[in-house]
C-alpha cells in the first residue's frame, strides 16, 4: 500500500512541478486530459484485466462517445428533421427488418438453393429500399444551409446528459459486435475490433448529415463557464486583481478547474463502482472466466454470455470518456481520431499501470499522458543543450534537433520494455 502510495505521489509531484516551472494553465489542461484517459484506461482494464478480452478498436467506442454530444446536446438544425429526419429512420428501421429478416431466413429454412435464393432476393430488395429512402433524404439534409450546418443537429439537451449518452451508444455498439465478434479468438478479436472502429471513424468522416463528417462541429455547449464571460464578469474581474491574478489568466485556470472538479466526480463514481464489483463474487467469477475459461464453463458459467457483458461494460465506460473529451474540447473533430493515439496509448497505459487492477490503470493513465505530453519539450530542451556547442546548420545539429519530435515514440517504447523487464504485472499488479 505504501508502494502505492508513493507512485501516486511521485505523479502528482510531476503535475506540480509542471505549474511551477511552466504555468498552472498547462498542468491543469494536462491534468483534464490525463483524467479523462484513465477513465479510458479503466474501460480497457475492464475488458481486459477482467475477463482477457483483446479489443484493439478503443478508438471507435471513443469517437461513438464524442458523436453522443453531437446528437444529444447540440441545437437542432431549423428544418433538418422535416426535410429528411423521419426519411433517414424509416430506412435504417427498414436495414433493420430487412437483417432480421434476412437471420431468420437463415435460421428457419432449410439449406439449399431455395433459401439462399430467398436470402439473396430480401437483402438485394432491401438495400435497393433503404437506398431509395435514404439518399434522397441526406440530400435535403445536407442541402441546409451546408456552410454553417448541413447536418441533422441535435435535441439540445444539458451537455452533462451526453455524458452517459454517449455511454449508452458505444454500449449498444458493443453489444451489436460482441454478438458477432466474441465467439472468434482473441488474435482474431483484435482484427475485427480494429476494422470495426475505421469503420465507424470512415462513417463519421464521411456522413455529412449526421454531424458535418471532415467539416467538424463547433462551438458545442460547455458544462462550466466561458472564459469570455468571466472576463466580462466585473465580480470576477475584483476578485482576480484581488489576489493578484491577471483576469485572462485567472478565467483560464477557474474553467479548467470547473472541468476537473467535474471529471473527478466521474472518475471516483467509475472506480468506486468498479472496485466494489472486482471484489464481488461476480469480479471473482470474472478473473476465473479470464484464466481458465475451460474449468469455469464446466462450473456451469456462461462464458460468451459474461464475455459480452463485461464487453458491453468497459465500452460503456470508454464511450463516457469520449464524450467528456469532446465537451473539453467543444468541439467533434472525426480526423484527429487515430488508433496511436485513442488506442495504442491507451493499452500502454493499462500495461505500464497494471492489467486487472482498476488503480493501475488510473495511475498509467496519468503518468503515461504526463509523459506523452511532456516528452517532446523536455526533449527539445536536451537536445538543445548537447547540440549548444555545435555550429549552427551543421548536419549533425539539424538532425539531432529533428530528432527530438520523435521522442514521444521512443519514450513509450523504452517504459513499456522497463516495465515489462523489471514489472511485467505493471506498477501496480492486479490480484
Amino acid at each position: 500500500m505504501n508502494r502505492n502510495l508513493l507512485l501516486f505521489a511521485f505523479v502528482a509531484l510531476l503535475f506540480i512541478a509542471t505549474g511551477m516551472l511552466q504555468s498552472w494553465n498547462s498542468a491543469l489542461g494536462i491534468l483534464n486530459m490525463a483524467l479523462i484517459s484513465a477513465i479510458m484506461a479503466l474501460g480497457v482494464n475492464m475488458q481486459w484485466g477482467y475477463a482477457g478480452l483483446f479489443n484493439v478498436g478503443v478508438m471507435g467506442f471513443v469517437a461513438l462517445g464524442g458523436l453522443a454530444v453531437v446528437l444529444t446536446a447540440a441545437q437542432p438544425v431549423p428544418g433538418a428533421f422535416a426535410a429528411g429526419g423521419w426519411a433517414i429512420l424509416g430506412a435504417l428501421a427498414l436495414a433493420a427488418a430487412t437483417l432480421a429478416a434476412a437471420v431468420a431466413i437463415w435460421r428457419r429454412m432449410r439449406a439449399g438453393w431455395t433459401r439462399t435464393l430467398t436470402l439473396l432476393a430480401v437483402l438485394i430488395g432491401g438495400f435497393f429500399a433503404f437506398r431509395a429512402l435514404f439518399d434522397p433524404a441526406v440530400a435535403a439534409i445536407e442541402a441546409i444551409n451546408p456552410a454553417l450546418t448541413g447536418n441533422i443537429g441535435g435535441l439540445g439537451l444539458p451537455v452533462l446528459l451526453a455524458w452517459p449518452a454517449g455511454g449508452l451508444l458505444a454500449a449498444i455498439a458493443a453489444w451489436a459486435i460482441g454478438k458477432t465478434a466474441l465467439g472468434l479468438r482473441s488474435d482474431y478479436l483484435a482484427i475485427a475490433t480494429l476494422g470495426i472502429a475505421e469503420i465507424i471513424i470512415a462513417v463519421m468522416k464521411n456522413e455529412d448529415w449526421l454531424a458535418r463528417g471532415v467539416k467538424n462541429m463547433i462551438s458545442l455547449p460547455r458544462p462550466v463557464p466561458y472564459e469570455v464571460d468571466l472576463q466580462r464578469s466585473a465580480a470576477f474581474v475584483s476578485w482576480a486583481q484581488g489576489w493578484g491574478f491577471d483576469p485572462v489568466t485567472a478565467s483560464a485556470i477557474v474553467v479548467k478547474l470547473c472541468y476537473a472538479a467535474l471529471f473527478v466526480a466521474v472518475l471516483a463514481i467509475i472506480i468506486t463502482l468498479s472496485e466494489l464489483a472486482l471484489r464481488s463474487p461476480w469480479g471473482r467469477m470474472m478473473r476465473a472466466i479470464r484464466d481458465n475459461e475451460v474449468a469455469a464453463a464446466a462450473m456451469g458459467k456462461n462464458v460468451t454470455r459474461r464475455h459480452l457483458q463485461i464487453f458491453v461494460l468497459g465500452a460503456a465506460v470508454i464511450g463516457i470518456a469520449g464524450a467528456m473529451m469532446t465537451t473539453l474540447d467543444s468541439q467533434l473533430t472525426p480526423g484527429t481520431y487515430n488508433p496511436l493515439r485513442f488506442t495504442f496509448l491507451v493499452w500502454v497505459m493499462v500495461i505500464v499501470g497494471g492489467s486487472g487492477s482498476n488503480w493501475g490503470a488510473v495511475l498509467g493513465g496519468f503518468l503515461i499522458w504526463w509523459l506523452w505530453v511532456m516528452v517532446e519539450p523536455i526533449g527539445l530542451a536536451v537536445m538543445g543543450a548537447v547540440t549548444a556547442g555545435m555550429a549552427d546548420g551543421s548536419w549533425l545539429k539539424v538532425h539531432l534537433q529533428d530528432s527530438a519530435a520523435h521522442m514521444r515514440l521512443l519514450t513509450m517504447g523504452l517504459i513499456l520494455l522497463i516495465v515489462l523487464r523489471f514489472s511485467p504485472r505493471g506498477l501496480i499488479p492486479g490480484r
